[in-house]
Order: C-alpha cells, then sequence, then structure tokens
C-alpha cells in the first residue's frame, strides 16, 4: 500500500505543479486501533515554486483527495503550517510526530519539530483535546457504542491528561499513552482494541461502564486542571525566517 501511495503523491505533485515536504498517516492506522475496513489517511504539507507566495492576493491552500481504494488524502500549504504551528495545531503537530511516515525531507522536518516543540502551547492543545474528547461524550454514555467512538474518546482523554502530567506534547501511538490509565483500564481497552481490530467500523458494542465512567472523570481531571498550563511561546521571527527559507533556499 505504501508504493500506491506514493505513486499516489507523486501525482499529486505533477497535477498541482508543488513538492510534497512530507506525508504521514494519520487517524486510526496512526494511533493504533485500526479496523480491517479503516480508510488511510493520509496528510502532508507542500510548497509551491517561490512566485506563488509574492501574489498580493490569498489563492488555495489545502489539496484533498478521495480514491477508489480508501485513499483520503489532505495537504496543507506551507504558509498556511507555519502559520498553525505559530498556534500550536494540535492536527498538525500530530501529522509531524505520526509514528507511519509515507515520505519526509529529513531536514525540512527536523527543523519543523524543533519549532514545534519550542512553541508548544499546553493549554492551547489540551483545549483541542478537551474539546474533542467531550465531542464524544454523549455517544459514549448510549447503551450500544461504535467502539471507534470510545478510541477517538480515550485517545484524547489520555492526551489531554499526558499534557496536564508532563507539560509536553503527547505521543501520537494510542500505546504509549496507556501506560498513563489505571492497570484495569488498560486490560480493558486491550480488550476492545482486539475486538476493533476484528470487527468493521459498523460493529456496536454494549457500553462499557467501566471506560465510561473513566472517562467522564478524566474529562473533569482536565477540565479542572486546564488553567495551570501555560500558554506558547512566541516566536515569530524565527518562523518567519524558517518560512523564507523553506521557501527560497532550501537545502535539496
Amino acid at each position: 500500500m505504501k508504493e500506491k501511495i506514493l505513486q499516489k503523491l507523486k501525482e499529486i505533485e505533477k497535477q498541482k505543479d508543488v513538492e510534497i515536504l512530507f506525508a504521514v498517516e494519520s487517524g486510526s492506522r496512526a494511533w493504533g486501533f485500526a479496523s480491517p475496513d479503516s480508510d488511510y489517511d493520509i496528510r502532508f504539507v507542500y510548497k509551491h515554486k517561490p512566485e506563488y507566495y509574492l501574489s498580493l492576493w490569498e489563492k488555495p491552500d489545502v489539496i484533498e483527495f478521495m480514491t477508489e481504494d480508501d485513499l483520503d488524502g489532505s495537504g496543507w500549504d506551507l504558509r498556511k503550517s507555519v502559520r498553525l504551528l505559530a498556534k500550536s495545531s494540535a492536527s498538525l503537530m500530530e501529522w509531524l510526530f505520526s509514528p507511519v511516515v509515507y515520505y519526509e525531507n529529513e531536514v525540512f522536518v527536523k527543523q519543523m519539530r524543533e519549532i514545534a516543540t519550542e512553541c508548544f502551547s499546553p493549554i492551547a492543545v489540551l483545549h483541542h483535546y478537551l474539546g474533542t474528547t467531550k465531542n464524544f461524550m454523549e455517544v459514549c454514555e448510549m447503551e450500544e457504542i461504535k467502539l471507534k467512538s470510545y478510541f477517538y474518546a480515550l485517545r484524547t482523554a489520555l492526551a489531554g491528561k499526558w499534557i496536564i502530567e508532563t507539560n509536553t506534547f503527547p505521543p501520537v501511538a494510542f500505546a504509549d499513552l496507556l501506560p498513563i490509565a489505571p492497570q484495569n483500564i488498560q486490560e480493558k481497552i486491550l480488550e476492545l482494541q482486539q475486538i476493533k481490530a476484528n470487527q468493521d467500523e459498523k460493529y456496536l458494542h454494549p457500553k462499557e461502564v467501566l471506560i465510561t465512567d473513566f472517562l467522564l472523570e478524566t474529562v473533569k481531571f482536565n477540565q479542572e486542571n486546564a488553567n495551570k498550563l501555560e500558554s506558547g511561546k512566541k516566536i515569530n521571527e524565527e518562523l518567519d525566517l524558517f518560512f523564507k527559507n523553506t521557501v527560497f533556499n532550501f537545502p535539496k
């Protein structure tokens, strides 16, 4: 599948006249709890030729595609990406630290990861994860639940808890977040993960009171501790220089 994904990315570069700087997997396949019929969520950052950035007018800064064989692609232009980096975008940071990499310009990614770490805003990213968890809570309290909803809520709840406890950006891989959950929760999650790996996305699972209660407790914990966190460091000049170097004089 990787070769098929790389071929599609090459087609995008040719069709759109852009250079892809890195491409990764996002979603359940990156997080480690995919179902057999899960899509491939391909996410990438690209840049145009220098003259594109000299225009007075705003231009499209997103490229999207969907193929018949479940390749769901979405890419952001370099300028859009650097602006989001300044805001400590959780989605972009997850792309940068995804454990499933299809392609990367190593120099570019190394620099971007360093900058992302430098301007990481614990409070901004926590609120992102807290909001996502809350969006799934009503579903997670129903009598039958898609396991996908449980895992999305668990991942973001644990990610928020990680930020509060370590003041660092949480791991993208779900398995690396699990150790901060109580042992009985970890055991139940692993049991559910095995079920999910063998069921399609439509499968409905009976409510697990243990998991639902843990989610409610963790949301409360994350809410109560959110205001103790700091905002990100402002490094606008460094970001501006990084952007200019990448567009006009980036080493190949």
